[in-house]
């Protein structure tokens, strides 16, 4: 997933001919990727998109699936890199590994002592190792470009802003699916999946100085036969995602002070949460959402930079 350069991109410079004069710098953008389990992988399009028109990334947000991706775009890796690290971490083998503690806990919570820290249906040790196997001790603080991941504080629903710490934990806590992985404590908060508080989480990217902000999101899909009880769940999850997503960025819209893409990749086929056989197909579609909103976007960033240099001259 080629990105820009660090963070010192972000910095201003001047033009050693002139002391008022700025150095022409390349373009850049907030990116935003939020929640979407696989789907995520469109951001790997995107970002291609954004590279090859010369646009770069300043800082960037991840939210639950995307918070994989958010970080792939913070360590600089480039699309090969980032399609590799989805097809050999996004796999059913996450969630292959059974808790029975948990399990036991849910059918006779007096019994078994229920504790909503350690409670989940699914070992994440199969994560953690497939997680630590791609970003080792990597620290969020230290990676090239500014990295936001969320995930929610499962005692008031807020979104919390991790920016420093051990980035696998960091990622772990922003997809802490309800029920099927138990929370992450962190400090004195106890950490859910980011997609509780916001499935997309613009305010990050607004409140962190994003002027131009390139949000890709994604809507959860229903079921077609709700035949199982994993089913009706998946089904009113869907529903509260779906609409908590549109309440938001409808929230943004009237209230921003920056300017947004909002890129919605729409799928031909229906994706699974680990149909990593469609990935090809999910970067492409992303790529294709991106370019479709480019025009736009270097409209954008020409007005942000007039705006720029008439407030510094």
């Amino acid at each position: 997933m080629s990105a820009a350069p660090g963070r010192s991109q972000a910095s201003s410079h001047r033009s050693p001919q002139g002391e008022g004069t700025p150095v022409s710098r390349a373009p850049a953008v907030t990116l935003v990727i939020g929640s979407g389990s696989v789907k995520c992988a469109a951001a790997i399009g995107v970002v291609k998109a954004l590279t090859e028109a010369g646009i770069g990334i300043e800082r960037v947000v991840g939210c639950s699936g995307g918070a994989l991706f958010a970080a792939g775009v913070a360590m600089g890796f480039d699309a090969q890199r980032m399609t590799e690290v989805t097809l050999s971490t996004w796999t059913r083998q996450l969630t292959s590994k059974r808790n029975n503690r948990g399990l036991l806990q849910l059918i006779a919570p007096r019994l078994f002592g229920f504790k909503a820290e350690g409670f989940g249906l699914r070992d994440d040790a199969p994560m953690l190792a497939a997680f630590r196997a791609v970003f080792g001790d990597q620290r969020i603080e230290d990676t090239p470009i500014p990295l936001h991941i969320t995930a929610t504080d499962f005692k008031n629903g807020e979104l919390v802003d991790i920016t420093r710490g051990d980035l696998v934990q960091a990622i772990r806590a922003s997809v802490s699916l309800p029920l099927v992985f138990k929370p992450v404590k962190m400090g004195d908060r106890l950490l859910v999946d980011g997609y509780l508080a916001d499935p997309l989480p613009v305010s990050v990217a607004m409140k962190n100085g994003g002027r131009v902000i390139v949000a890709v999101g994604f809507e959860s899909p229903f079921q077609d036969n709700v035949r199982s009880a994993g089913r009706f769940a998946s089904q009113l999850s869907a529903i509260l995602a779906n609409n908590l997503l549109k309440a938001r960025l409808a929230f943004q819209s009237a209230v921003h002070h920056s300017e947004m893409i909002l890129i919605l990749p729409q799928f031909k086929q229906r994706v699974g949460l680990f149909d990593t056989t469609k990935v090809p197909a999910i970067i492409e579609e992303g790529e294709e959402a991106a370019l479709q909103q480019m025009p736009y976007l270097h409209a954008l960033l020409s007005a942000e930079r007039e705006r720029a240099e008439s407030v510094a001259a």
